[in-house]
């Protein structure tokens, strides 16, 4: 499993991939990268902009250049929540933590579930059964449970 990377190689690996794009990581990006990095679950927008301290719309256009270099991911909480905007977190690779999600279907809360090897074995017997003749290749996964956190049940 990756290491958690230091705040001054995340940012490193951060100005790198977006380089890569032919993008610059502006001080926006930063305090948004930052913000994801502090967050213990993936965080709604709503808060993203408030601790980051940038315009709505810069936030918007912020982590859509972020997602598409893959910095960030974003987390669909539920189609029944009114949380639209879905959530996010620093891609795996850039966080040093393989996880999966749990997602309440009623008010899209999303708590991170640290994964196990038990877990993972499970997983990729599952994920070979699933394109067994397809010709695909699995290189990742992501899991997201749907269910009701314990405020909605």
């Amino acid at each position: 499993m990756p290491r958690r990377p230091s705040r001054a190689d995340l940012h490193d690996r951060v100005a790198l991939r977006l380089a890569a794009f032919d993008q610059r990581y502006t001080a926006n990006r930063r305090r948004l990268v930052e913000v994801l990095a502090d967050g213990d679950r993936p965080l709604p927008i709503a808060d993203v902009i408030a601790t980051a301290q940038v315009p709505t719309s810069s936030a918007y256009r912020n982590l859509t250049v972020l997602a598409e270099a893959g910095v960030v991911r974003r987390v669909v909480a539920s189609a029944a929540s009114a949380d639209d905007a879905g959530r996010f977190e620093l891609s795996e690779e850039l966080s040093g933590r393989h996880h999966h999600h749990l997602v309440c279907g009623s008010c899209g809360d999303v708590a991170d579930v640290e994964s196990s090897p038990k877990l993972e074995r499970a997983l990729a017997d599952a994920a070979r059964t699933a394109i067994e003749g397809t010709g695909y290749e699995v290189f990742d996964h992501r899991i997201d449970l749907v269910g009701r956190c314990p405020a909605c049940r």
